[in-house]
């Protein structure tokens, strides 16, 4: 079963014209489940925006259902036995013994996996002879990537005098051979990324496959860390147009354009950067950069050579096929994932915290801040929100109201209102209310205890007019009543035309059972 991002990232490959042979490296997949996810896009009969919309758990569902998932054990091939009979062939089949195989166990390997598993039986048993494939190198086609195996000691604290390791990193394009480096402090994210951005703005130019080595971050399948390093190459490709196509894991062979060119400079460039002493960063990258342009200008060996020097070979064949950059620059971002999302629907980063919409807790999410920009993606690098960087202190707190459930968006208006917001909203309706809401506010030692007496009376005068509700506050100046419940029956007694004021207070209605005062002369 294939994850949403492999299942959509094929689709748009295939539609975009890429070969089987591309989408496989990119997504390290076969070509039969190439053929099963495009078979199935295309019995589906939806067309891709409207996969991209669904949820990804439902395009999963879609392209695998279920029931057609087996967890059965499978048996073994003995592969002894297969060699024993493949070697006392006169032409030897490896598909007819795997047919023999099939007929035994019907539910067992198939046929790639079944080739697979008998190389490795060869390697490990009877070992292999290794040969090199010559590789036709297509001028403008691919960008390799690395860091130089050893951290040489190359900058000196001025203050004390202590030599630190540095990290260097290396690119080269696969035709002309030309080379870019630059000098880190460590092999993060974040150097790899902006490596990559200064390299593409050195050629000028963006190449149809970048080829990164294997980080040490993504060794391990389905972990946080290849989530992050998925979601950063997938940044890469949307702005540069371009395809990130990883070498198979631990195959150095995948890329020996790029190992070549790493154990080249190792000489060529460290150990000329050693005659130096450097005691800043931006000082030793200058000095690496009149390295390289020396490299770049020098000529091959081979005389012969069409290519000359790896300038002219990439001003010659690689630039014009290679597409030009895109406008704008590419900005680089620190990754942080989250395997899910609090319940408070808030995310930590740099002492703040930055909210989600809350239905979304409980969730996976990828974290990606900029110098002025937080943005919060699903798991399969789709954007859910945007939040301004704050750099201050307070509020810790970022929070978009429309990410808030009801009940947390209404206590939020309620606390966040002080005396002077109330006597703000009274001032709509006269001087007599902003005399009420004063008096109920000063009534008590903590005004905050009177806030909801006037956000009630406030509401209540929404549907009234505003002269009635006015009067109706001038009530209860008159007869000292500055309290919630007399106002409402106040303005009760105005909306249904009912005798207010000292008129109606002198006079008790008729009834058989009042005694009057003459009954106590």
């Amino acid at each position: 079963m294939q994850k949403y991002s492999t299942i959509i990232g094929v689709i748009e490959l295939r539609q975009s014209g890429i070969g089987y042979r591309t989408t496989k490296k990119r997504y390290n997949i076969g070509n039969s489940t190439v053929t099963l996810i495009m078979n199935r896009f295309h019995e589906l009969g939806l067309p891709l925006e409207e996969l991209k919309a669904m949820p990804p758990k439902k395009v999963e569902e879609a392209f695998y259902p279920p029931e057609n998932l087996r967890r059965a054990e499978k048996e073994l091939p003995d592969f002894f036995q297969i060699h024993q009979r493949m070697m006392a062939m006169a032409t030897p089949d490896l598909a007819f013994q795997w047919l023999e195989y099939k007929k035994e166990h019907p539910n067992g390997y198939q046929l790639s996996q079944f080739y697979k598993l008998y190389r490795d039986f060869l390697r490990e048993n009877l070992g292999q002879n290794s040969v090199s494939m010559p590789v036709e190198r297509i001028p403008g086609e691919r960008m390799y990537i690395d860091w130089i195996g050893d951290q040489p000691e190359l900058l000196t604290d001025p203050a004390t005098g202590e030599i630190h390791k540095v990290h260097v990193f290396a690119t080269t394009l696969g035709f002309s051979s030309r080379v870019y480096a630059e000098v880190f402090l460590d092999e993060r994210l974040p150097s790899f990324i902006t490596g990559v951005v200064h390299a593409l703005e050195y050629y000028g130019a963006v190449p149809k496959y970048l080829v990164p080595d294997n980080l040490k971050t993504a060794i391990s399948k389905h972990s946080k860390d290849e989530l992050i390093l998925n979601s950063a190459f997938s940044d890469l490709e949307d702005f540069y147009d371009t395809i990130v196509l990883p070498p198979p894991p631990r195959k150095p062979k995948g890329k020996p354009t790029i190992e070549n060119h790493v154990r080249f400079l190792e000489t060529h460039l460290i150990e000329r950067l050693k005659e130096n002493i450097f005691t800043s960063l931006d000082s030793l990258n200058k000095e690496t950069q009149k390295i390289i342009a020396a490299i770049n200008q020098a000529d091959f060996r081979n005389k012969n050579d069409i290519r000359r020097t790896r300038e002219y070979a990439f001003q010659t064949y690689d630039k014009p096929k290679m597409k030009p950059l895109p406008s704008g620059s590419f900005t680089t971002c620190d990754y942080k994932y989250f395997l899910r999302i609090p319940d408070n629907y808030h995310l930590e980063y740099d002492s703040h915290y930055y909210s989600v919409l809350y239905t979304y807790h409980g969730k996976p999410a990828m974290f990606k801040a900029t110098m002025s920009e937080i943005r919060i993606c699903d798991e399969n690098n789709r954007l859910l929100c945007k939040h301004v960087r704050s750099y201050k202190d307070f509020p810790r707190y970022i929070t978009d109201d429309s990410h808030m459930p009801p009940e947390h968006l209404y206590y939020k208006e309620l606390n966040a209102h002080d005396g002077a917001y109330y006597r703000r909203w009274a001032s709509v309706y006269g001087e007599s209310m902003v005399t009420l809401i004063d008096r109920i506010l000063r009534s008590v030692k903590h005004e905050e205890q009177t806030y909801n007496s006037c956000k009630g009376i406030l509401h209540m005068c929404n549907d009234v007019p505003r002269h009635i509700a006015a009067e109706a506050a001038q009530i209860c100046i008159d007869a000292s009543a500055c309290k919630y419940t007399y106002f409402k029956k106040a303005l009760s007694r105005l909306v249904n035309h009912e005798p207010t004021g000292k008129s109606a207070a002198g006079h008790l209605p008729e009834h058989e059972n009042i005694r009057g005062r003459d009954c106590y002369q």
